[in-house]
């Protein structure tokens, strides 16, 4: 795979939401929605696999657009997570099964999450859990509001999402997450008003007839929104 193109949309900050294995879907937007450079930053946010049929094919996706150049910050994801820890345990694993991991274990053709090749286990558990740059915080989820540091619960950043966050950490900050779908016209009508938190997980890998089934990448600077139909 390779991404060539004119650079003529230099130097964007971007994200992209929940992927949940859905590798055609992802690859499309990156490299003909999107068009993809080496100048622009892209955040994903988390959930790459279980539940779509290529979880495998994202991972490898990510992993080499990284190797080519391009400036890629995977965040981690609580479906990362349930795969790095079911290797611990019978119940973390049957926790992992329940929420797709059967198809992830599919998508790389083995039974068990013991076989999977080490790198991609690497890869996973070497995941921040947020990323800050300009006046901009990305996580998979959401934080925790009510401590002193809400950059120190790990649960919140995997698990829960608020609608507005009160604290001096996050002042004139936006926040941007992925982690509960809601549809894209929510999302479209979101962003027209600049709000400090912004969900751009839009359900792909979930059908048309729950008003989801989109793959959605956001602009930061130009607040401008690509999708991709699942």
């Amino acid at each position: 795979m390779s991404l060539n193109y004119l650079n003529n949309m230099s130097g964007r900050l971007l994200a992209i939401g929940d992927s949940h294995g859905c590798f055609r879907q992802l690859y499309n937007l990156v490299t003909e929605v999107i068009k993809l450079t080496r100048e622009d930053k892209l955040v994903m946010l988390g959930d790459y696999i279980d539940r779509g049929e290529d979880s495998k094919g994202v991972l490898d996706l990510l992993l080499e657009l990284i190797q080519e150049g391009y400036h890629i910050i995977p965040l981690l994801g609580n479906h990362e997570d349930m795969m790095i820890n079911a290797p611990k345990s019978t119940l973390d694993n049957y926790n992992w099964m329940l929420n797709g991991g059967g198809e992830t274990l599919r998508s790389f053709g083995v039974s068990s999450v013991d076989n999977i090749d080490k790198k991609y286990m690497d890869f996973l558990s070497g995941m921040p859990l947020y990323h800050a740059i300009d006046n901009y915080f990305f996580v998979h989820a959401g934080f925790n509001d009510d401590i002193a540091d809400p950059l120190e619960d790990r649960y919140s950043m995997l698990w829960e999402r608020r609608f507005e966050y009160n604290s001096p950490v996050f002042k004139g900050k936006t926040i941007v997450h992925g982690h509960r779908p809601h549809s894209l016209s929510e999302l479209e009508d979101q962003v027209q008003h600049t709000p400090p938190v912004i969900n751009i997980d839009t359900g792909c890998v979930y059908g048309k007839e729950h008003e989801l089934g989109d793959l959605t990448a956001i602009d930061l600077y130009s607040m401008k929104l690509y999708s991709v139909i699942c």
